[in-house]
Formats: structure tokens, C-alpha cells, sequence
């Protein structure tokens, strides 16, 4: 079976459950106002592309690839990213809702997250080694054996990662955020 290969090509309001993409390439496409909630973009492969004010909430992405594709104004709920495929994974997410996603094992260094939240999102064993996290609600967030070397979470908040399960060498916080590095020890700080 050939897989599609698309280019350029801007979708504008598509509503996966009344009509689907080709499962294929897509290259320097515009996806904007689409809904594809729940929608099965396994083996797809997405490349410069953006994605804006898009539902991939519950979205399938087995083997999915995101190369240098950007996120803007989405919901990605419960997203399970660490089902996509490793290799040059390198998408970017600006006001967007992605409580309950999943970076499980993702190689994510440098990546760039600017106004999300991120309640309950899971970052096990994630590489998130000089990563921005600009002003992001990471309220119950999962950390462990994360690697935030040299991350910037200076504006983040609501976040609690025990710096003996993860790295933290030369990452940046605020000192508002100190108590989120304390929170095993249920100090109270004032």
C-alpha cells in the first residue's frame, strides 16, 4: 500500500470523524481549527508542520513522527507521546493544554513548551535537559528519573520534582520555585 506524501497543503476546520487524512507524509502543512479527537494518526509522519487552535486530544500515535512541527493554541489531552516514534522527535507547544500527556522515555532536550498546562503530565524518564518550560502549570506533574540538566523552569509552577530522583544540575529556578524542589521533606515554608 503507498503512503500518501502532501506538501504545503493548509487544512482548515477538518473534523477527523467526517473525513480522514491519508495515512502518509506530511510536509510544511498548516492544520488550523481542525478536530481529531480520538483520532488514529499511527505510522503517520508529520515534518515543519503547525498545528493551530487543533483537538488531538486521546489522539492514537503509534509510531508517530513529529520533526520540528509546532503546537500552538491546542488540546492534546492524554496524549501518550511516548508512543511515537524516538527519532528526531522534536515538536514545540505554545498555549497549550496537555494535562494528562505522556513524554514517557521521549528524548526531548532543548524542547520548548511556552504557556502550557501540564497538570498530571507524565515525564518518566524523559530527557528534558536544557528544555524551557515558560510559564507552565505543571500542578501533579510526574518527574522521575527525568533529566533537567540545565532546564529552565524559572517562570514554572505548581511543580514537585525531588532532585534525588532526577537530575538538576545547572537548571534554572526561581526562588519562588525552591519549595517545589522540597515538597518530600512537607516543610513549611514562609
Amino acid at each position: 500500500m503507498n503512503k500518501a506524501y502532501i506538501e504545503g497543503k493548509t487544512f482548515d476546520k477538518v473534523i477527523f470523524s467526517e473525513s480522514s487524512l491519508a495515512t502518509g507524509e506530511y510536509e510544511n502543512c498548516i492544520f488550523q481549527h481542525c478536530m481529531m479527537p480520538g483520532a488514529n494518526l499511527s505510522g503517520f509522519q508529520f515534518s515543519a508542520c503547525v498545528f493551530k487552535s487543533c483537538d488531538l486530544s486521546n489522539a492514537v500515535m503509534r509510531k508517530t513522527s513529529w520533526r520540528d512541527v509546532k503546537f500552538m493554541d491546542c488540546k492534546l489531552l492524554g496524549v501518550q507521546f511516548g508512543n511515537c516514534e524516538k527519532f528526531l522527535f522534536s515538536p514545540s507547544f505554545t498555549r497549550c493544554l496537555l494535562d494528562l500527556a505522556s513524554f514517557y522515555k521521549m528524548n526531548m532536550k532543548k524542547g520548548q513548551f511556552k504557556e502550557c498546562r501540564l497538570q498530571e503530565a507524565d515525564f518518566t524518564e524523559c530527557d528534558l535537559s536544557g528544555a524551557v518550560l515558560d510559564n507552565c502549570d505543571l500542578g501533579r506533574a510526574i518527574f522521575f528519573h527525568t533529566i533537567l540538566e540545565k532546564a529552565d523552569l524559572r517562570s514554572a509552577y505548581n511543580y514537585s520534582i525531588d532532585p534525588e530522583q532526577n537530575p538538576v544540575k545547572k537548571a534554572i529556578f526561581s526562588r519562588e520555585g525552591i519549595a517545589g524542589l522540597l515538597d518530600k521533606y512537607n516543610l513549611d515554608i514562609v
